[in-house]
């Protein structure tokens, strides 16, 4: 994914009244912990060496808000039992579905 697209994600998630949990997997293997705090530390790191990113949603109602603001930039990625799994990178013979 490009740095555009990152950066649609960063403002998004920023822009949400709660700002839901994050971390990256990188290329490398490498989790970071999770934060909070996007406008910044979110694009502290390198872009291109992220795989993907896990979004931690809080509640039914912070899940649905966090669902219609990635549904509005369109990125690959996929729902999953905790939030939100937005890929960086697919996998040899992964399939992506954009959310």
């Amino acid at each position: 994914m490009n740095n555009t697209k990152w950066d649609e994600l960063r403002l998004a998630m920023h822009a949400l009244d709660r700002r839901p949990l994050w971390r990256c997997k990188d290329v490398n293997g490498h989790y970071s912990g999770y934060h909070r705090e996007w406008f910044l530390h979110f694009r502290s790191g390198d872009y291109a060496s992220i795989l993907y990113v896990d979004i931690t949603a809080d509640d039914p109602a912070h899940r649905e808000a966090i669902r219609d603001a990635l549904k509005a930039i369109h990125l690959p990625g996929e729902e999953t039992e905790s939030g939100f799994r937005v890929f960086g990178y697919g996998q040899k013979g992964q399939t992506l579905e954009y959310l």
